[in-house]
């Protein structure tokens, strides 16, 4: 063992000696293929040595495959080696040998290396490379190590006469369109894999691996040679790979392990690596983060990755596979050629730029196109500089660009495709600032560029029949609205002005309203896409903020939304905006919290003003209506409405208070508690409903039940009865809800009673596990507390990172100063809450309380 020990510590040193070249700060990518190069070259020797130490037979031959065998290796990647036997050889009926190969791959583990291994004979590699296409892949880089040359090039001859080209084309691209889907189809996750996700290396591997089973050459200039790349073609590829490893390769080094994707909590560190930095000298914060600089540059490096990806699939294909459609013309500039958008002309963009947004156009028009032509992307790729601010002023794109948005079919795939091949940002130059900008919120789940895109298909969507089951009420919406450009517009422009500083809705209002004047859009319908922009925020903040049961919250914003047909372009906007931030921050509570404050002002806009006692006597009668249909005493609940005041009816819907006075008007005054639970009617989780004499630390109690048994809460609806009992309805979900729900709701009300009747301290508070999302990019805790309009309640707001038991230990710090909680609205954004609490408490009237509570909710929430 100890000459393996002095070989692993000999590699060692070697390899920390190269790897400290990486450690020197710089962006410059000079050097790294070198550098990857002397690593592999490094394991050759190293593999070298120990096969002459094993005393295989010289008829054996050793080769590197995968990765390696393409002759450069990452700092920690693995090291795949075939041992290549002769068909005459059994490894399995001969033990000597059998023992021998063992113990040369765990010498190989000894001296530090991360080997996966084969042992085959010619004709198994030949076998198994047919049924497996990754085998496939890994034997097409063969690189011969060390054995017989001759039988090394037997191997390969016999693959490569077994290999179908045009079968591994197809089969690549599957397996890439699979990879793709998992990246939903985006380089711009917040956190990519730069080897994996589109626009990665990956991706510029799959096309060297094609290339080379179809004999088109091994390189990028064999490609060029070969009339499949252009040498313009080639500068960028071989720039954007060489950013593209020495990411990786420092991602490598930072890591300490073999870690592709670059996750936050690793983004930082590697941009540094890069020079780039988040504090000025002084120690102030720079306006662009490190992490943010970084992942910028891989963004445009993958955007340009996938770009021309696509152009070399494109024409590898056209090799492999001949057209055989006869071109169609669809005007003088454009033909129709299977089912792709192909130009008359390479020089077409050059000669004609209105023919640039021309295609696009023609894309969403014309009946069976699919997508642009190997040739187009290519003129459209080297067009761009043609893409300039004469070109943006010009009246003809104008008209072009604003038809584009007005036709009624393919508006999401022809604006995603003109951000892929980049027209997008070029034609609005405001929209290329902010084209993989990320987001550091901790809800948005994609750069500002996806989101908005996101956020248009999500619109679209509600013009779309076939997806009216999603979101019915935003579909019948909709459908009676009249002009769906105005939406499209609003949404491209309503985070567009993200990461300026000062309010991006007021920005881009300011930039909305430009672009109406230029594109001579009417007055009217301006002002309203400028009113959607700079109020998108509005909607949402009012629904989960503020108390809807309030007449005069309505009022204020019906006075600002202003009439019915604002409202509703408001409304959809918000919903898809929201829809847009994260798959998980829409829920079916969210969902009605909007739309009960889309009812309740729409009926405001309509004349009616808000009449309390109106509202509760028209939800009484609903409540009586739907009780009838159960066998209760004659006027059972009378005992339970007398101790209820208006507050409760307002805040509470029709089928909430039915349900209520049938599970508690028999218990009225008995001195029990009362805990009833049932699947939402929303669809989502559980509503729980508490009866009880009324005690100071119920809420924190009830709070602690939850956070102990793993339930985040969405809302609590606090009233005290004024026979001094508290009536409480809260929204919770679990992460996993089982499907025999009756057991579990009646574990809950069976828990949760004897929690509240037993009493005693309350529970010292679970630290929940932070999320990596959280530790790398923290929020300030942030604590307001103001007296609402009226002057007689208090509205406390918290903004903190989320964690498990947070809302505990604020209903902890409220229970300790015998504050009253009437109102609670929580409000989870990703990975951020926001909630509100609408509090009393004789503790609030004095500043130096106040400063104390917020100070304890400060520590809480920390």
């Amino acid at each position: 063992m100890t000459e393996f020990q002095a070989l692993r510590q000999q590699y060692k040193e070697q390899k920390a000696a190269l790897l400290q070249q990486l450690q020197t700060e710089g962006a410059t990518t000079r050097g790294i293929h070198g550098l990857l190069t002397r690593l592999a070259r490094l394991v050759d020797d190293l593999l070298a040595d120990l096969w002459q130490r094993a005393g295989f037979p010289e008829a054996f031959a050793l080769a590197a495959v995968g990765g390696y065998g393409r002759g450069e290796l990452f700092p920690y990647s693995d090291v795949d080696v075939l041992v290549l036997l002769p068909d005459s050889v059994v490894a399995d009926n001969e033990p000597e040998l059998k023992s021998r190969l063992e113990a040369f791959i765990g010498s190989c583990w000894d001296v530090g290396l991360e080997i996966g291994s084969s042992v085959r004979t010619l004709s198994e590699c030949v076998a198994e490379a047919g049924k497996d296409v990754t085998v496939q892949t890994s034997l097409l880089e063969a690189r011969l190590l060390i054995g017989p040359p001759e039988l090394f090039a037997a191997f390969q001859q016999a693959f490569r006469a077994h290999l179908d080209a045009q079968a591994f084309f197809v089969a690549k691209s599957l397996e890439l369109r699979q990879r793709h889907n998992k990246s939903e189809n985006t380089p711009y996750s917040l956190e990519p894999n730069c080897k994996e996700s589109p626009g990665g290396l990956r991706d510029l591997q799959t096309i060297l691996w094609v290339a080379k089973a179809a004999g088109f050459g091994d390189t990028w200039d064999d490609l060029a040679a070969k009339g499949l790349a252009t040498p313009f073609e080639v500068r960028q590829i071989k720039s954007n790979e060489a950013l593209l490893s020495l990411i990786r390769a420092r991602l490598h080094v930072v890591a300490k392990r073999r870690e592709d994707r670059l996750v936050f909590d690793l983004q930082t560190a590697v941009a540094e690596t890069f020079g780039y930095q988040s504090h000025a000298p002084d120690g102030s914060r720079l306006a662009v983060r490190a992490s943010e600089a970084l992942m910028r540059r891989y963004y445009w490096a993958a955007k340009a990755v996938s770009q021309l990806h696509q152009i070399l699939m494109l024409n590898i294909e056209e090799r492999l596979h001949p057209n055989t459609h006869e071109p169609r013309r669809i005007n003088e500039r454009f033909f129709e050629k299977a089912g792709m958008i192909e130009v008359a002309s390479d020089d077409l963009y050059l000669n004609q730029p209105h023919a640039i947004l021309e295609t696009f156009l023609l894309y969403e028009t014309t009946v069976g196109l699919k997508g642009l032509s190997a040739r187009t992307l290519r003129a459209l790729y080297n067009a761009r500089h043609v893409m300039d601010g004469a070109f943006r002023r010009d009246p003809v794109n104008r008209r072009t660009f604003l038809s584009i948005l007005q036709q009624s079919e393919g508006i999401t795939h022809a604006m995603r495709l003109m951000n892929q091949t980049s027209v997008l940002g070029r034609y609005l130059w405001v929209f290329r600032k902010i084209v993989g900008q990320m987001q550091h919120d901790l809800f948005h789940v994609y750069t500002v560029d996806q989101h908005i895109l996101m956020v248009l298909r999500n619109v679209r969507r509600f013009f779309i029949v076939e997806h009216a089951h999603e979101y019915p009420f935003c579909s019948q919406l909709a459908s009676g609205w009249d002009k769906p450009w105005i939406l499209y517009v609003a949404a491209l422009f309503h985070d567009i002005a993200k990461g300026r500083g000062g309010d991006h809705s007021e920005l881009g209002a300011m930039e909305v309203r430009r672009f109406c004047k230029q594109h001579d859009i009417n007055r009217e319908d301006s002002q309203l896409i400028e009113l959607i922009v700079v109020n998108h925020l509005t909607m949402s903040h009012v629904a989960q903020k503020s108390d809807l049961s309030d007449p005069d919250v309505i009022s204020a914003f019906a006075q600002r939304i202003g009439n019915e047909r604002n409202l509703t372009a408001l409304y959809l906007l918000t919903v898809a905006d929201i829809r847009g931030t994260s798959p998980k921050a829409w829920n079916a509570w969210k969902g009605k919290l909007l739309e009960d404050l889309y009812r309740l002002t729409l009926r405001t806009l309509g004349g009616r003003a808000p009449d309390p006692d109106a509202e509760v006597e028209s939800r009484k009668r609903e409540a009586l209506v739907n009780l009838a249909l159960y066998a209760l005493p004659f006027e059972a609940h009378k005992a339970l409405w007398d101790t209820l005041d208006v507050g409760y009816f307002m805040r509470h819907d029709a089928t909430d208070i039915a349900w209520h006075t049938r599970q508690i008007s028999r218990h009225v005054g008995q001195g029990k508690s009362i805990v009833r639970a049932r699947m939402s009617p929303l669809g989502e989780g559980l509503q729980v409903l508490v009866y009880t004499p009324d005690q100071p630390d119920l809420f924190a109690r009830i709070c602690g039940y939850f956070d102990q048994g793993g339930f985040s809460i969405l809302d609590a609806r606090i009233h005290t009865a004024n026979n001094g009992y508290a009536l409480d309805t809260f929204q919770v979900i679990a992460s996993t809800m089982p499907d025999h729900y009756q057991e579990f709701t009646s574990m809950i009300e069976s828990e949760l009673a004897r929690t509240i009747i037993a009493g005693g301290p309350l529970p010292a508070p679970s630290r929940g596990r932070v999320s990596r999302r959280v530790k790398s990019f923290p929020i300030a805790p942030r604590v307001t507390l103001r007296p609402d309009e009226k002057a007689q309640r208090w509205l406390l707001n918290i903004s903190a990172s989320d964690r498990v038991g947070l809302l505990y230990c604020v209903a902890r710090v409220l229970a300790k100063h015998n504050i009253n909680l009437q109102l609670a609205k929580v409000a989870t954004l990703g990975e951020r809450v926001d909630d509100t609490f609408l509090i009393q408490g004789a503790e609030l009237q004095h500043n130096r309380a106040q400063i104390e509570i917020e100070t304890e909710l400060l520590e809480a929430l920390s």
